[in-house]
């Protein structure tokens, strides 16, 4: 199993803050993979704040109101404050879910302005590579806790939001390239520290090479090399920034055996050397 999250403060305590229209709580995912796991929750008298859950991929077991319903990737799950709250995650489902709470004294009016009501629980937001990245965004401001992170997770939470309420008004229907390109942005986004072949990525999805690579390039600005390139070195810069591995260690983590190797690329991309980098990182922590 798979887990990784952050709490406002580091208090895992839900709490009610009406002195700003919107704070961020926590976020976090979990993650499945052996058949036999199984993770319940069960809040019988809910909780004071609101919790807005995401389906990434596999499925997940909700009961609303006594009866139980499947949700499938592609949906998301809102509670509002003092709602009773059951779920269980089965490991044969495959469950890969995402979960932020919140509170603030405007939270009504921002969901309702979303289109985000307390009357309905599942909501069909389809499977976006950037829902994705703004929950792990969330996950890392509240771990690395930098200047003005909590304005920051505001803004997270409103893009998120944004996207949500953007495609429930496009609907279920999509370019179907366009799901197949944000479906390998998602995938790399996963696998980026593995030898991914975009020859058989492609070919398994019915992808003709040239075709996949032109999509994913009008789309990112960058070709699947490159796209995979500017993965390893983000995930190597926060963990040059946040933690005491090695070199050599953050190179394996992302997917570069040879540290050598690794730190050519880093700094054709930075313009420093992972040293070089983690000591700036140190002197400006010094200097704040």
């Amino acid at each position: 199993m798979y887990i990784n999250s952050g709490y406002l403060r580091g208090s895992r305590i839900d709490f009610k803050d009406y002195t700003r229209p919107l704070v961020v709580g926590s976020c976090g995912t979990y993650r499945l993979s052996s058949k036999e796991a199984v993770l319940p929750t069960h809040w019988p008298r809910g909780r004071v704040d609101h919790q807005l859950l995401y389906v990434a991929s596999g499925k997940a077991h909700f009961f609303f109101n006594g009866k139980e319903e499947t949700v499938c990737a592609g949906n998301m799950v809102l509670y509002g404050p003092m709602e009773e709250q059951k779920y269980i995650y089965y490991g044969h489902d495959h469950p890969e879910v995402f979960w932020v709470h919140f509170t603030g004294y405007d939270v009504k009016n921002i969901l309702k302005y979303y289109r985000l009501s307390s009357k309905r629980y599942v909501y069909y937001t389809g499977t976006q590579a950037e829902y994705r990245w703004i929950f792990q965004r969330m996950i890392l401001e509240l771990q690395l806790c930098k200047p003005l992170y909590e304005e920051m997770l505001t803004s997270l939470l409103n893009d998120l939001m944004l996207l949500i309420c953007r495609q429930m008004q496009l609907g279920r229907q999509r370019d179907t390239m366009q799901s197949k390109i944000l479906e390998a942005i998602a995938y790399f986004g996963e696998h980026y520290n593995r030898d991914v072949s975009v020859r058989e990525y492609a070919k398994s999805h019915h992808i003709s090479t040239n075709h996949f690579i032109r999509s994913l390039k009008q789309y990112t600005g960058m070709t699947p090399k490159q796209y995979v390139t500017s993965l390893r070195i983000a995930n190597a810069q926060m963990l040059l920034e946040s933690s005491g591995y090695t070199i050599q260690e953050i190179a394996d983590f992302v997917g570069y055996g040879d540290a050598l190797y690794f730190g050519r690329v880093f700094k054709r991309e930075t313009g420093e050397t992972p040293s070089q980098y983690r000591k700036q990182c140190q002197k400006q922590r010094e200097i704040g």
